[in-house]
């Protein structure tokens, strides 16, 4: 029957194309179109955790109250809660104009780019409360551009094609996340001017404001796009088969599709990031206690870092669409795991730059593989009818367990020292490789 048909699948060719097959697909309008509209997906996220605890601490806001705020950022791992209203409840009038995924793409743009305004001009050494309820505004309507981009990309292209438009995304996240790190940084100092140190709310507020116009590219291109093929849904007669349609029927058609496979794929959806997850939260504590200044990190992770994660996804894309998913997702488990061990290499090593180069390099480039190929996965798994509910929570799921394990990383360095912590972190991906192969042959057999 044709609700346990994989989704997306078509008659498409063959996964294993030409390189030169592979390679176009890069070029296609729709791979184009997710590096722009990925930029836009990315620039918010910094911008309400990592770099506003930066601007809150020269701001002379406590540790404690900076940690607590980091709770903001819970948005994006609880967004499958409101993905059902995304995914079926028309903007009046805008979704007859746009369509169903450009108008929530376009009112979630502009809310962000209103929260960022507030946030520029709102000084929280004077009063927190303002930026906060912008901040929390942004990471809301930026979680809710995840759910509508989401969506947008699945239904735009066949699942062979689905790696070469996930690593056109990634590049585009990738890129606005350098903007949103250390370029709002470089504007931030040079608005500051000859004052290089303490707290300037003028500078800030240039700062912000160039990340609030830095989302008008992004809103210009939902503006161009064609809105997908809407999946046909049946109208709802009442309040009942409403709630039904949009909050039940995604995830009962998920396990209709999977039946007791279902647990194994989540199971695999909920640990394939551990590795990475669990180490990355004692990186930068491993980073000062071996010495490195603020400036070499930074140089090292949003230059060298960031590059290799570029090519790793670009990487991850193209063997994916040439030799499958599962193979490269296999791939990836193995590099990520493995590459966890080079920091047990770097905690004997000691303070030496061109060592970090290497490690951060070869870690990122891990990641970037393991990334693109695990997006497209989860994109695989998702029905065409309720894409934007499915994929937000099959997203969402796969932080829970290993953020919640990585609460206990400071503990376990305390107790047993970082070369044991990164060793532990790289055992922690095998079980992830026998999870992979099982999943290999469920994905398999459903395209059999």
């Amino acid at each position: 029957m044709s609700e346990i048909t994989p989704p997306l699948e078509t008659s498409a060719p063959s996964t294993l194309r030409t390189w030169r097959e592979a390679l176009r697909l890069y070029l296609q309008p729709a791979s184009l179109r997710m590096l722009a509209l990925g930029f836009a997906a990315g620039l918010p996220l910094l911008l309400v955790l990592g770099t506003l605890s930066f601007r809150l601490r020269e701001a002379g806001i406590d540790r404690s109250t900076i940690g607590y705020l980091s709770w903001v950022g819970l948005a994006y791992g609880v967004k499958w809660m409101w993905a059902p209203l995304v995914d079926r409840m028309p903007i009046p009038w805008l979704t007859r104009q746009l369509g169903r995924r450009r108008s929530w793409l376009l009112l979630s743009q502009t809310v962000i780019v209103g929260g960022l305004v507030g946030m520029a001009l709102n000084d929280p050494s004077q009063l927190l409360g303002p930026l906060v309820a912008c901040a929390v505004a942004v990471a809301v309507a930026s979680a809710t551009q995840d759910i509508a981009l989401d969506a947008y990309r699945i239904e735009s292209a066949p699942v062979h094609e689905q790696a070469a438009l996930a690593a056109s995304y990634q590049t585009g996240y990738r890129l606005a996340m350098i903007w949103a790190g250390a370029g709002v940084l470089w504007i931030a100092a040079w608005a500051q001017g000859e004052q290089t140190t303490g707290y300037a709310q003028a500078a800030w507020q240039v700062a912000y404001l160039v990340m609030a116009a830095s989302m008008l590219p992004g809103m210009w291109m939902v503006l161009a796009s064609p809105e997908p093929v809407p999946a046909p849904m049946p109208p709802a007669r009442n309040v009942a088969e409403w709630v039904k349609g949009a909050l039940i029927e995604p995830f009962a058609d998920f396990w209709r599709r999977y039946r007791w496979q279902a647990l194994l794929v989540l199971g695999l959806i909920a640990v394939y990031r551990i590795s990475d997850v669990v180490m990355g939260i004692m990186a930068n504590p491993f980073y000062v206690d071996m010495g490195f200044t603020k400036a070499e990190v930074a140089s090292v992770t949003k230059v060298y870092g960031v590059v290799m994660t570029l090519v790793g996804a670009f990487v991850g894309g193209v063997l994916s669409a040439r030799w499958g998913v599962m193979r490269i997702l296999m791939l990836g488990a193995v590099l990520s795991a493995a590459s966890n061990l080079l920091f047990v290499w770097l905690s004997g090593v000691g303070h030496d730059v061109s060592a970090l180069v290497w490690v951060i390099s070869a870690d990122n480039l891990a990641s970037g593989i393991a990334s693109a190929a695990f997006i497209a996965y989860l994109s695989s798994l998702t029905n065409i009818q309720y894409s934007a509910t499915q994929y937000a929570l099959l997203s969402s799921m796969m932080l829970l367990l290993p953020k919640f394990l990585a609460g206990f990383s400071g503990d376990f360095v305390d107790a047993y020292g970082y070369a044991s912590f990164f060793t532990a972190t790289a055992w922690l991906g095998v079980p992830v490789l026998l999870l992979v192969a099982l999943a290999s042959r469920v994905h398999a057999s459903a395209k059999a």
